[in-house]
């Protein structure tokens, strides 16, 4: 979980450079994310297991997986369009409280009133984030809450298809209920005149291979979330994924020049604070149940 957390901000970073620099709007970077997603796995699917990736035992919810998870990333490189990375992250983690609370209710996890309070807190901390940029940028700022929201019934259906399906098959149906879902979207889109929609190709050698990049680490970073929730519960899993401002600060620094300021820090603080204490009473729990 954690090494998929450092390697998926670099995907966020691409779709920002593609929107600034190749001029590709957010819709067409999130269906070459599925389409690549698919392409980059290819080599997989040649392989004895791969042969089976079609063989979904629960096709339908495997589907919808991927259409969650493309609605979720259509917001995200929307968003980082906008604003700044580093903003877009912080703003983001409040998904990893919404899974909590789901994991809490209804996969019946036990989340103790400590948790729960750290949840609150937790929120505390996005809303001072989210204050300024919403001053700066509008409702803009409210795409990444939208997208945690869907991202966090992605994750939370992981734990519920995971059970039936390898994550191969996982991840092969989710992306192609990502590129059927965002293959829809797109033509609405561009046929209602939404230039966030609007169709495009790459415009230089580097973009094409940038997109294959950011389709290949979509497959394999996310196999990796895939299979951790397949090994632990999602009240646990759901902290690790702060290490990933660690990944969209750097790269936001180093390729657009942004930097969280003073209060955005603040906010940043006390979430992972709170994230950090819900690892801890996690753990706690565990050490107790073995003893019990």
């Amino acid at each position: 979980m954690t090494s998929a957390m450092i390697l998926l901000p670099t995907m966020d970073a691409i779709a920002k450079y593609m929107a600034s620099f190749e001029g590709m709007s957010p819709g067409q970077v999130t269906f070459y994310r599925f389409f690549f997603q698919l392409v980059c796995m290819l080599p997989l699917l040649a392989t004895v297991s791969g042969r089976t990736a079609f063989s979904a035992k629960r096709p339908w919810m495997n589907l919808l997986r991927g259409a969650l998870h493309g609605a979720a990333s259509l917001l995200f490189f929307a968003a980082v369009k906008y604003m700044p990375l580093a903003d877009v992250f912080a703003i983001y983690f409040v998904e990893p409280f919404m899974l909590t609370a789901l994991s809490a209710l209804f996969l019946g996890d036990k989340v103790g009133w400590r948790r729960w309070l750290a949840i609150v807190i937790g929120f505390v901390g996005a809303m001072i984030v989210i204050q300024p940029s919403f001053e700066i940028f509008g409702l803009k700022a409210l795409l990444p809450v939208a997208c945690a929201f869907l991202f966090a019934l992605y994750l939370f259906m992981n734990r519920a298809v995971g059970e039936a399906d390898s994550p191969m098959t996982m991840q092969v149906m989710a992306g192609v209920g990502g590129t059927l879902f965002m293959s829809v979207t797109l033509l609405a889109g561009a046929s209602a005149g939404i230039a966030d929609f609007e169709p495009s190709l790459p415009v230089s050698v580097l973009g094409l291979v940038l997109l294959l990049i950011l389709g290949s680490i979509s497959g394999y970073a996310h196999m990796l979330v895939v299979k951790a929730f397949r090994l632990a519960p999602l009240s646990l899993l759901a902290p690790f994924q702060y290490f990933e401002i660690i990944s969209a600060t750097v790269l936001g620094y180093a390729i657009f020049g942004d930097f969280p300021n003073l209060s955005k820090w603040i906010g940043i603080a006390i979430i992972v604070g709170s994230g950090l204490f819900i690892i801890w009473r996690e753990r706690l729990q565990s050490r107790l149940q073995k003893t019990a």
